[in-house]
């Protein structure tokens, strides 16, 4: 029986392995199958696709680099303060070091003549203003040392206050710069991923990316007929240099005179008709008077998307001019190629 057993387990044990082995083979094989196949691997996307997510890519980017723009205004306005601080702690100084000058003579005419008033030590004192603090320098000093003593104290504070104001400034712009770096980063993230997308189309289909805009340049009797219609000659002019500017480039950050974005285009544009105009699509769109889309009229400002990320100059007959993205250059483009946030009419 025992020598029956052993055989038939052998036999048990090499039909286990033949089976196993051949769903290991089999599976092996049916793995290579499907790996050599595309059942697995992700479809390429459509050109259509590719060009509506480097679309998307761009308008985020629009949004980073108008939070950037206002980062940056603030940032170099702090900067301007904090100069100005400075250039006026520096003349604070230099009248303290006059004022100090005047009652070190004094006090040196009074040595001279037998005795150094303890109101005068100040000229030589490493603390003046805690040695002002004293009631013996106030019972002694004369009233023309208290004068002169008066304007140190003046002068003392005044600087402190300055230097206190310059320290706020340094700390404003030491924030305004990080935030500058983040925005900067996001832009130039957002941007080179829609360059490596469109690396993968022809250039046949890059060329249909972002452009919606008309193709056609308009000549001199479009742009004076828009300048004509405007409300006034400021608005006129500004119509005018929008048409000078077409076929500029787009460049994120930029306000002229050789390159734009949106909302520098629109600042640019305004400044050469000499009105100033807020750095930011968001800020730009409060500088005037809100106009139905009805109403517009060549020189008012027109915005798209909820978040007032981009802007364009309207030029009449439902154009507008403006600095689209990477893709484009500044050029004339329907008012309903975006989706419409509102108008402004700036003088």
């Amino acid at each position: 029986m025992g020598a029956h057993r052993r055989p038939r387990q052998r036999a048990t044990g090499g039909g286990r392995a033949r089976t196993a082995a051949t769903i290991t083979l089999a599976g092996a094989a049916t793995a290579t199958g499907l790996g050599g196949g595309t059942g697995h691997a992700d479809p390429q996307p459509t050109a259509a696709q590719v060009r509506a997510k480097v679309d998307k890519l761009y308008q985020e980017a629009e949004v980073a680099t108008e939070k950037y723009n206002g980062a940056k205004e603030k940032a170099d306005a702090a900067e301007r303060r904090l100069e100005e601080l400075r250039d006026a702690a520096a003349r604070k100084e230099d009248r303290l070091n006059s004022a100090r000058e005047a009652l070190g003579s004094v006090a040196a005419a009074q040595y001279r003549s037998g005795g150094l008033d303890p109101a005068l030590q100040l000229a030589l004192s490493s603390d003046p203003d805690r040695y002002l603090d004293g009631a013996a320098f106030a019972e002694r000093a004369g009233s023309r040392q208290q004068a002169e003593v008066g304007r140190v104290r003046k002068e003392l504070r005044e600087i402190e206050r300055l230097r206190g104001a310059a320290r706020i400034e340094v700390s404003s712009l030491t924030s305004r710069r990080a935030e500058l770096k983040r925005h900067r980063e996001t832009v130039t993230g957002k941007l080179e991923a829609a360059r490596r997308l469109l690396s993968r189309l022809t250039a046949e289909e890059r060329a249909g990316v972002g452009d919606r805009a008309s193709r056609s340049v308009p000549g001199p009797r479009e742009s004076l007929s828009a300048s004509a219609q405007a409300p006034n000659s400021r608005a006129a002019a500004a119509v005018a240099y929008a048409y000078q500017k077409l076929g500029s480039p787009y460049v994120w950050g930029a306000t002229g005179p050789n390159a734009f974005d949106c909302s520098g285009l629109t600042q640019a544009a305004y400044r050469a008709a000499g009105v100033s105009l807020p750095r930011t699509t968001y800020a730009q769109i409060d500088a005037g008077r809100r106009v139905p889309r009805s109403e517009l009229l060549p020189g008012d400002l027109v915005f798209f998307y909820s978040g007032i990320s981009h802007v364009g100059i309207y030029v009449g007959k439902g154009q507008m001019i403006h600095a689209p993205n990477p893709s484009a250059p500044v050029r004339v483009a329907p008012v309903d190629e975006m989706p419409f946030a509102g108008a402004a009419r700036v003088v």
